[in-house]
């Protein structure tokens, strides 16, 4: 199967958001590698669904999420819990109070309910619009408005109100 060179300079240059994206939903990099690689695969083999002028990097997304979540089910893990011994292992870097913060977020993002998480790291990490994020979770804009304004009210409980200094996860 030929794929047309722009397809093919549209899927590389959504990589690194796609490992971005990946390792932000999986917290793990081997298994993000695997999803990034699934996704793509799923996404040539069906390049016909993918209409002219329609967003690649939101259709790869939309991919990729749909195989997280599929994964999630077969692993019978669809809602990580808030005890998961990789977050609680994950060691900050040696006298860095960045590292302190960054790993408070990560463990606070993961005791975020999926839907809320989700509609978090596509908005505030991946700086989609509400819009893009709403046809990437298929459900309406207002939606995608209260779930991202619940995750950070939950995300500032979870961090004793130190995330308002964090870009993307403070009420703009």
């Amino acid at each position: 199967m030929s794929i047309p060179v722009s397809l093919r300079d549209d899927f590389a240059a959504c990589l690194p958001q796609l490992r971005r994206y990946a390792r932000a939903l999986t917290g793990d990099a081997a298994w993000a590698d695997d999803l990034v690689q699934d996704t793509l695969e799923r996404a040539l083999a069906r390049t016909s669904l993918l209409r002219a002028h329609s967003n690649t990097r939101a259709w790869l997304m939309t991919i990729l999420r749909h195989l997280y979540v599929d994964q999630l089910r077969k692993r019978h893990e669809l809602a990580l819990d808030a005890e998961d011994p990789v977050w609680q292992r994950l060691e900050a870097p040696a006298g860095e109070v960045d590292g302190l913060l960054l790993l408070d977020v990560q463990r606070a993002l993961y005791r975020l309910p999926l839907e809320q998480r989700d509609v978090l790291l596509l908005v505030a990490l991946e700086q989609l619009s509400y819009r893009e994020a709403a046809a990437i979770l298929q459900v309406p804009v207002g939606t995608v408005m209260s779930r991202l304004s619940r995750a950070r009210e939950h995300l500032r409980g979870l961090l004793g109100g130190d995330a308002g200094n964090i870009p993307g996860f403070s009420k703009s």
